[in-house]
């Protein structure tokens, strides 16, 4: 019985490994998108929301930093394989602020991608008809150039992109 059962998996994991890798469908690019950097949560208190992260479930935590050209104070939880982005308001125009008095409680704001060249990525993007939330990339939290995505462009997602 175990053997037969053995037998009868093995080509079918053959057949899994020797077939076309996808990224043989997708076209050579002039940027490369590279790893997830970081996912942003908007929290209604940035205290709060750090206690939970460090002392509740022990991990490694940046002091809150005001960033206000973004309108946010940000906060970082360094995990093993990335990060999380806590987001707070910086001052009435921020788009946390209105972020929040739509989901009182918080959650998941924005992923964020590192690419290798952001400026030949927005230039693929625009020509794909991705729509590009600035004219040119700011300095996001981390000191690099970053640009977002609109979310009605990517399935309901608001996609930020990093320089590496």
């Amino acid at each position: 019985g175990l053997r037969s059962s053995l037998q009868t998996s093995g080509p079918t994991l053959r057949t899994l490994s020797s077939s076309k890798s996808f990224s043989q469908n997708i076209p050579s690019s002039l940027w490369k998108l590279g790893r997830l950097n970081h996912v942003a949560i908007a929290v209604p208190d940035l205290e709060k929301a750090r206690a939970l992260y460090k002392d509740v479930l022990g991990a490694q935590v940046s002091e809150a930093v005001a960033l206000p050209e973004h309108g946010v104070y940000t906060v970082f939880v360094e995990l093993g394989n990335t990060k999380l982005e806590l987001l707070h308001p910086f001052g009435e125009k921020s788009p946390i602020a209105s972020f929040l008095q739509k989901n009182k409680t918080g959650g998941m704001h924005h992923i964020c991608v590192e690419v290798d060249d952001i400026k030949a990525a927005m230039t693929e993007l625009k020509k794909k008809k991705i729509r590009i939330l600035s004219e040119e990339p700011k300095i996001g939290a981390h000191g690099k150039p970053v640009i977002f995505l609109h979310p009605k462009d990517c399935h309901g997602v608001l996609v930020e992109l990093e320089q590496a």
